[in-house]
């Protein structure tokens, strides 16, 4: 037993050593994401025109679900429903955004989607963490934001409504997926992600599929940049940062998302906001940085934040061992909620 300990200890020391992270690095890759998956929004909008949005998840994560498929080998029962569950918000997500974007412009989903960033702490409300007058006042403006950015089109259609469902969806899937990067490899947790995602996008489209793979070949080049690029990097490279990141510090940096979004729908879709559009995301960014100035990290110093655990290379018994070395070794992160 003490043996078996030392090995698991060593094994783990090994692991942190040669795959540090800090909170800055994990900052950096958020912003990469960030500049990443704002393109998708021009690109499903324009791709949806022709491809059902259940086609479309469904081709989109069945690429990318096979690039991962090789991290499935080595996964244990906890790994199993954290990914199941991260799977099941994920598409809930990516199948309202898609519907949505039907009946409304990408850089209004955009703006809408960036709500996450307010529903985020709100979240964290329910779970106990003190919330600051200052958040209620960043609520308050970011929905006046979106009450003038809907005035410009007259009122609120069904697309506005399923984004707002989709921000909350992904807001509760922020809190999740940053307690659940702290215990999981993050590629057998995305491998997990992407193969639900994908067989609940078959069951969703059916055989309508068949009808729709002329459409989904003269739409092949976006497709595949959404599968590879914008789902498979995308997904495994927010598990990592979130090892490093807070869920309310992911939330703040996706303020890029509505700058990102409004820039490449004008640059391929030449889509243009109003003078009230440019006054309501002017209001949304502005509630979103008001309501995360007063987070930070109390040892954001550039030092290790995490590292990749080492439970699903080891055996079933292990398990218990390897979570005592994890809560030795693995420095746990303190907010100012």
């Amino acid at each position: 037993m003490q043996h078996a300990l030392v090995v698991q200890l060593s094994l783990h020391i090994y692991h942190y050593h040669h795959y540090i992270f800090t909170t800055t690095q994990g900052l950096i890759l958020l912003v990469v994401i960030t500049l990443i998956w704002r393109t998708t929004f021009p690109l499903v909008e324009d791709a949806v025109s022709g491809i059902s949005p259940a086609a479309l998840i469904a081709v989109r994560f069945g690429m990318a679900s096979v690039i991962f498929t090789p991290q499935l080998r080595n996964i244990n029962s906890k790994l199993l429903k954290d990914g199941l569950l991260l799977g099941l918000l994920l598409f809930s997500s990516f199948a309202t955004q898609a519907v949505a974007l039907e009946t409304i412009h990408a850089n209004r989903a955009a703006f809408i989607a960036s709500l996450n960033t307010i529903l985020v702490p709100l979240l964290g409300l329910l779970l106990g963490q003190r919330l600051r007058p200052k958040t209620f006042l960043a609520a308050f403006v970011a929905f006046s934001g979106i009450g003038i950015m809907s005035w410009e089109s007259g009122a609120l259609v069904i697309g506005d409504l399923l984004m707002f469902c989709e921000a909350f969806v992904y807001s509760i899937y922020l809190l999740v997926l940053e307690s659940a990067t702290r215990h999981h490899p993050s590629q057998a947790l995305t491998a997990i992600q992407l193969w639900v995602i994908t067989m609940l996008g078959a069951f969703w489209v059916g055989p309508e599929l068949v009808g729709q793979l002329e459409v989904i070949h003269n739409n092949l080049p976006a497709i595949i940049y959404l599968s590879v690029i914008a789902t498979a990097a995308n997904t495994w490279l927010q598990a990592i940062a979130q090892r490093s990141v807070s869920a309310f510090e992911t939330a703040l940096f996706y303020t890029l998302e509505p700058v990102f979004a409004a820039v490449f729908s004008f640059l391929l879709l030449g889509e243009k906001l109003g003078i009230s559009g440019l006054i309501g995301a002017t209001f949304v960014l502005v509630a979103m940085v008001l309501s995360q100035s007063k987070v930070k990290n109390t040892q954001d110093d550039g030092k290790v934040q995490r590292c990749e655990p080492v439970v699903a290379v080891l055996t079933a018994s292990d398990t218990q061992e390897v979570d005592l070395s994890v809560s030795i070794l693995e420095p746990h992160k303190q907010y100012e909620n």
